[in-house]
């Protein structure tokens, strides 16, 4: 299967899961092959988390969901120091945190404070996160996929310029036309029924996708000539 071919198969995989949201799979899609960040906003219903898993499930890939609420720490996204024993010795150890995944879901990101926004920024510019003073790489495949509703206002944080400017692109999700709803109607109910059962499918290699990278990087463009 050539990088093409994959990225079809890949965009057909997700349509058939995520129905009458085309425009959202594009993006997503987009933001993938462009090793960019997506920040998703849309009313709860709107299988804004579900095309993200949609998307995890298609490429061999580790799938982190983070579910950001107004009491979480830095340290449960970033991960940290954690101190053991080994032959009768005490010493430090990282623990990795959700953030060392390779398709990360930030679930209702605007609901985290401050701190843990910031500690976002490190990791969705520079692919690294630095806890007690010391670095650690991030996946060499690793895309931020983030959430928010756009109208709930208690309980949330709005994000600071400087972390916007680490989305490549906000999506904005509208409802789909009445024909998509009803045809979402019976694959969930197909789904809970049990008489919708998902084929094991191969899965997308991660190397497929940067071969695809590649090809759009080499894609040449020269000024127009008069």
């Amino acid at each position: 299967m050539t990088p093409y071919e994959s990225i079809q198969v890949l965009q057909q995989r997700m349509n058939a899961s995520i129905i009458g949201q085309e425009n959202i799979v594009e993006r997503l899609i987009i933001g993938l092959l462009a090793n960019g960040n997506l920040l998703v906003e849309g009313l709860p219903g709107l299988a804004k988390t579900r095309a993200v898993r949609a998307m995890a499930k298609s490429i061999d890939s580790k799938f982190s969901r983070i579910q950001f609420t107004p009491d979480l720490l830095p340290s449960d996204v970033t991960g940290s120091e954690n101190m053991y024993e080994e032959g009768g010795e005490y010493k430090f150890r990282f623990e990795e945190g959700p953030i060392f995944g390779n398709i990360i879901l930030a679930d209702e990101i605007n609901r985290a404070p401050a701190k843990v926004q910031a500690a976002m920024l490190e990791a969705m510019e520079e692919r690294q996160v630095t806890v007690a003073g010391k670095t650690h790489k991030l996946p060499e495949l690793f895309i931020v996929m983030a959430t928010q509703n756009p109208v709930e206002q208690e309980g949330t944080y709005p994000l600071p310029e400087a972390q916007k400017d680490r989305f490549l692109m906000h999506v904005n999700i509208t409802y789909p036309d009445a024909a998509s709803e009803i045809e979402v109607i019976r694959l969930v109910r197909g789904e809970k029924s049990g008489k919708t059962k998902e084929s094991i499918k191969e899965r997308i290699s991660q190397e497929l996708i940067f071969a695809a990278r590649d090809e759009i990087a080499n894609v040449k463009s020269t000024e127009i000539v008069e």
